[in-house]
């Protein structure tokens, strides 16, 4: 007993550690104090009002989802780390990334068929009409996709509205395949100069001094390097290398992790050069920013408008016709 009570002694002795808890789907964040884990772990149940039956509680950093059970892993933590306090067979999923669009994501349920996803997605624009800005492209293809009849039940709402809606996130559609093309026209064009201007630059070195063979520039870009340990998916990944003007293509969940990811360890995993990578992550930023910003207009104009109602659907600006093609 006394090695025991020496333990429990020294844990009374140390100093307290203020941290931030919150449920895995919840939102709201407490802010608690605990000298070790056993005592953090005994405050979440109570301040997050967990049931008993559904312990032991699992402690994991908010940022990645590390779990932490190590007393020594806990003191080292810095003052304000964010916990997220999983019950009974709860695991932790990247969609409750504690960043700026957190709140998009549906908390606790996951995907498991195409059928669920759309609803999922459906529940999102009723909740917000303005998540329709920051779905990816593929998520807006699903609930184009989706029969009238099944999402106007889905949201209570009219046929009618539903058209005008799938109408709306038709021409989400557009305007981003319009930004591509815009931009690889673009792309073409400054390729084009940069050609012409090397063209030029070597016919002028070739007339005053003949060069005897090609120097061989290594990139880095090898296929045989080492491989990069990376946190995004296969699926960003081959968005990343494949998709002209991929940062229109991803929502802004996915923009975030590639924003988070580090430049070096991107450029490996997608085998660029780093200059590339960088351009890549500064795309995703400006298109994040733009997306976000686009909300909190939309949410001004709501709760701005007379009686703070909420726009009708169909009548957010900018997003209220189909383009006519």
């Amino acid at each position: 007993r006394a090695p025991r009570s020496a333990g429990r002694a020294a844990a009374m002795a140390a100093p307290l550690k203020r941290c931030l808890l919150r449920r895995r789907d919840g939102r709201e964040q407490h802010g608690v104090a605990a000298s070790c884990l056993r005592e953090l772990r005994d405050k979440a149940s109570v301040i997050l009002a967990i049931d008993k039956a559904r312990e032991p509680i699992t402690l994991v950093l908010a940022e990645d989802g590390t779990i932490v059970d190590d007393e020594d892993y806990f003191l080292c933590l810095p003052a304000n780390t964010k916990f997220v306090a999983l019950a009974k067979n709860e695991k932790w999923s990247s969609k409750s990334l504690d960043s700026g669009t957190a709140w998009l994501s549906e908390s606790g349920d996951e995907v498991d068929s195409a059928a669920e996803k759309w609803k999922q997605l459906a529940r999102q624009l009723k909740d917000d009409l303005s998540n329709i800005i920051l779905m990816s492209e593929e998520d807006l293809q699903v609930l184009i996709d989706v029969p009238h009849s099944d999402l106007a039940e889905e949201l209570a709402q009219s046929q009618a509205k539903i058209q005008v809606l799938q109408d709306t996130l038709q021409q989400v559609l557009d305007r981003r395949e319009e930004e591509r093309q815009s931009r690889q026209l673009l792309e073409l064009y400054l390729e084009a100069l940069k050609n012409e201007d090397s063209i030029l630059s070597k016919a002028a070195e070739s007339e005053t001094v003949p060069r005897k063979e090609m120097d061989v520039v290594d990139t880095g870009t090898s296929s045989t390097g080492p491989s990069a340990k990376t946190a995004l998916s296969d699926q960003i990944l081959t968005a990343l290398k494949e998709k002209p003007a991929p940062e229109l293509c991803l929502d802004s969940q996915d923009l975030e992790l590639v924003l988070k990811e580090d430049t070096q360890a991107l450029a490996l995993a997608l085998r660029w050069d780093k200059q590339k990578a960088e351009a890549l992550q500064q795309a995703c930023d400006q298109e994040l920013s733009k997306r976000l910003q686009q909300v909190q207009t939309l949410h001004s104009l709501r709760s701005t408008s007379k009686g703070k109602k909420t726009l009708p659907w169909g009548d957010y600006p900018g997003l209220s016709s189909k383009r006519k093609k």
